[in-house]
């Protein structure tokens, strides 16, 4: 059975990685600080969950041992994180990166994919922002994802694959999930308080639906070596404004919850300026992958699990926002 290591497997994106990862067939080794638990995770015979700090490089030395592959996804995540202390970003998200690369090689790790972010551009005026984009980094945050980028590469030969994948916003249900992502923070709005809170509204932000952003994982374990090593692919569906987006989850929330329309809209200022059109036409003809779901299959999502009464303290959880999480428990 070929095992595959996931960093940051307990947390929003994991939770829904890792039963896809089981139900192909792999073993599954995931590695989490576990600063929300790992009550999002199945119980399987295939699954060992491993309570570890990626900064001890020891630990993930050991428990590494036997794996063929690596998705790398723990990170102090939040783009607007500028109330966190910045040695936190800086140890987690870049300083061991590295020693994390190179142990997983000695390992014997046949594929490393580094979940990075698309928001490494930053700013950009473009109407499509490729993969050969500058990087224009806003915050501790992109800056590092950027950084770690080509320490990756450095370290790609023969029987290392190494790749990089950089999504969109991510949206969509998950058991651990996460109410700081713009189209899950516009769709909790609307349904708990009736108004949708628009930060700004002209900035450009592409998303994609987090069931196809995990698909894309899993099916890279398998793609040929030859189209993957070495590359960087932007994976995104749709790229709208933040107006735009408010717009859409309106009309679905009305959909599905006639009994609130009208919903209102408000502006108000946004400190978040990232802004950035990317396009995902590399990956589409690179490896044939194109997402299957849409920004309103995510919001219909969201409202049925409303409905069926998960997140009853969506609005007050602070669990539910990484950035608040994280101060709350003070860790460094």
């Amino acid at each position: 059975m070929k095992k595959v290591l996931v960093t940051g497997g307990a947390g929003y994106k994991g939770c829904v990685l890792v039963p896809k990862l089981l139900k192909a067939g792999y073993g599954v080794i995931v590695y989490d600080w576990m600063l929300f638990g790992a009550l999002g995770l199945p119980p399987h015979p295939n699954l060992k969950v491993v309570k570890g700090d990626i900064r001890d490089i020891g630990q993930y030395s050991r428990e590494v041992r036997g794996a063929d592959f690596v998705i790398h996804m723990a990170c102090i995540s939040n783009d607007p994180s500028f109330d966190l202390d910045p040695s936190l970003s800086r140890t987690i998200n870049y300083e061991c990166f590295e020693p994390l690369v190179l142990a997983s090689k000695a390992a014997g790790v046949k594929r490393f994919l580094f979940v990075s972010t698309s928001s490494v551009y930053g700013v950009s005026d473009a109407p499509e922002v490729t993969e050969e984009h500058p990087f224009v980094p806003l915050t501790d945050y992109n800056n590092y994802k950027g950084l770690c980028e080509p320490v990756l590469f450095r370290h790609q030969s023969p029987g290392f694959v190494a790749t990089v994948i950089r999504p969109a916003t991510v949206c969509g249900v998950s058991p651990r999930m996460r109410f700081d992502l713009t189209v899950n923070i516009l769709t909790n709005h609307a349904v708990r308080k009736g108004v949708i809170t628009v930060f700004g509204g002209a900035q450009k932000r592409p998303n994609v639906h987090i069931e196809d952003i995990t698909d894309l994982y899993t099916q890279w374990l398998a793609m040929p070596e030859e189209l993957i090593a070495g590359h960087a692919f932007n994976a995104g569906y749709e790229n709208h404004t933040v107006a735009q987006l408010a717009e859409f989850v309106r009309g679905v929330v009305e959909d599905e919850y006639p009994e609130k329309a009208p919903i209102g809209v408000q502006t108000a200022v946004s400190n978040d300026n990232r802004s950035y059109h990317i396009s995902s036409r590399k990956i589409a003809e690179r490896l044939g992958w194109k997402p299957k779901r849409t920004i309103e299959d995510a919001v219909r999502d969201l409202c049925r699990a409303f409905k069926a009464g998960k997140f009853p303290d969506s609005m007050t959880n602070d669990n539910y926002v990484n950035v608040r999480a994280v101060k709350k428990l003070g860790i460094q």
